[in-house]
């Protein structure tokens, strides 16, 4: 038994399945590092938004050297940063990658002074307010007189009995955002209701009862945003992470497409030789092609396998290839139908031309004008059988006449505005002589019939590989993941070793079943 299996495994076909095997598992991982590393997608129109923000910084000098300190988003979290730069006259920048802060610098300056930083962010993966960060340490019990604490404890109170599931933050925010607020929320509250005001006294809340919390700014991603403040959102540490929330609403969890700059205590922009000072966002939205992209999300993975891809290759070199990319399976077609359904062509690889014709031409321009070609040629080609010439002068006439054919078809395509003529100069002049002579040859050798048959057979070979590579949505997929070609290889290996009965054999050989 063991000897009878070792063969089996160590035949060609053995080996080859093994090879097959291995193939698959190697481009399956490659696809997955692809899409999870390099952000490849299935689809060829996909597309990544990439959002601009500009941070408008405006201040008054006041003669002394100017140093602006800005917090950035951190890298990593909720987007990719793809670039950021500092726009302004004068002015030097340098971030600081631990702090995530940015540090712009000029000499004493006298006029009102406009400062940019623009950022550009790419891929939101959404990480729905669960950012992993530092536990916090203890707080600190608040110092607060008697009747200040009887009024803590009595919102409290209210806020923990509200018919609402959840944390006790949560039941803090809907409680102070009542429409109708109770007379000891309204009493602890100020006249004039700021957001920082209002997040300073959530905090203030939660902080008595123990629970972490801090001010979070930042900006929602919204192209009608032009020169808007930063936004707030309260960040309470429960479960052993820091949840964040929308002060406004109590909604738990990190909005879409919402960046943020700036975490607790630490300010999110100050100006040092300059009063006056505001700062106000923009934002923007372009889109651009997740394919184009690949080549960013590599370096920032830091992965250098994609300078050795063909995707980093000039758009010239990448439109060749991706051409080539597509005949592996038009070939792996070609085999199924010669070796396995029994479907006999003029020549190997001949439909695999015509295909190829038929994409540049245009279907129904191409088919056209192949069949008038094809016509002729073969009417030419029975009037030259009268002469008697040898093979290489009677093939080389077949082509000057299609040549001559195709210019004819050309000139009366250029002077009637027919496209279908026009296309004639697309197709291959010596593969469709040379269809033409086989056809011929057969003609005359076994029929009528025969010959007809292997026309129609090559051109409806060409017509199915045609509707395959011309396919769009196939032609991305095997250039973007070309490693299954190597599948594709071994396909065709393995199919090279079968010697069964063809399709088409089948129905020849049925008398002789039905006989046993």
């Amino acid at each position: 038994m063991k000897n009878s299996f070792m063969k089996k495994v160590l035949s060609v076909r053995g080996i080859l399945g093994i090879f097959l095997f291995l193939s698959i598992i190697f481009a399956s991982l490659l696809t997955y590092y692809k899409i999870t590393v390099w952000g490849f997608t299935i689809k060829p129109n996909e597309k990544t938004d990439i959002w601009t923000i500009d941070a408008h910084i405006t201040f008054q000098p006041t003669g002394e050297p100017i140093e602006i300190s800005l917090a950035t988003p951190r890298i990593g979290e909720e987007y990719k940063i793809l670039s950021e730069d500092v726009i302004g006259k004068g002015y030097s920048a340098e971030k600081d990658e631990k702090k995530h802060r940015m540090y712009i610098k000029a000499s004493p300056k006298k006029q009102d002074q406009d400062v940019y930083y623009r950022i550009m962010l790419y891929d939101n993966t959404d990480a729905i307010g669960k950012v992993p960060m530092k536990i916090p340490p203890k707080v600190k019990p608040l110092v607060i007189d008697d009747q200040e604490k009887a009024m803590v404890e009595e919102i409290w109170k209210l806020a923990l009995e509200t018919p609402l599931e959840g944390s006790p933050a949560k039941k803090l925010l809907k409680l102070i955002n009542s429409e109708i607020p109770a007379p000891e929320v309204d009493a602890f509250l100020p006249v004039k209701k700021s957001p920082t005001i209002m997040a300073e006294k959530i905090i203030y809340l939660l902080t008595y009862k123990g629970i972490p919390a801090r001010l979070v700014r930042g900006i929602k991603l919204n192209e009608k945003r032009k020169a808007a403040p930063a936004d707030l959102m309260l960040e309470v540490y429960e479960g052993k992470k820091w949840m964040l929330y929308n002060m406004d609403t109590g909604v738990k969890g990190l909005p879409k497409n919402f960046v943020i700059f700036q975490r607790g205590d630490v300010s999110l922009f100050d100006v040092v030789g300059g009063h006056k000072s505001k700062l106000r966002f923009s934002v923007t939205k372009s889109v651009i092609s997740s394919f184009k992209m690949a080549g960013h999300r590599a370096k920032y993975e830091n992965s250098r396998w994609f300078d050795y891809s063909i995707y980093n290759l000039p758009s010239l070199e990448q439109n060749i290839l991706k051409w080539l990319m597509i005949f592996p399976l038009g070939i792996l077609l070609i085999v199924l139908m010669r070796n396995v359904v029994g479907i006999q062509t003029m020549g190997t690889f001949t439909p695999m031309l015509i295909s190829m014709s038929l994409i540049r031409t245009g279907f129904w321009a191409g088919l056209l004008c192949y069949a008038l070609i094809i016509v002729l040629g073969l009417l030419i080609r029975t009037m030259l059988t009268r002469l008697n010439l040898l093979l290489v002068p009677r093939i080389s006439a077949v082509v000057i006449f299609v040549i001559i054919i195709i210019q004819v078809l050309t000139i009366l395509g250029f002077r009637f505005d027919l496209k279908i003529a026009l296309s004639a100069v697309f197709f291959p002049l010596i593969i469709t002589a040379w269809i033409i002579e086989r056809a011929c040859i057969t003609w005359e050798e076994e029929g009528t019939r025969n010959a007809l048959k292997q026309i129609i057979n090559t051109s409806a070979v060409a017509i199915i590989i045609y509707l395959l590579i011309s396919n769009q949505y196939i032609r991305y997929l095997m250039f973007a993941f070309n490693e299954w070609n190597l599948v594709i290889l071994f396909i065709v290996m393995l199919l090279g070793t079968y010697t069964g009965y063809r399709l088409t054999e089948l129905k020849r050989f049925a008398p002789l079943v039905k006989d046993k």
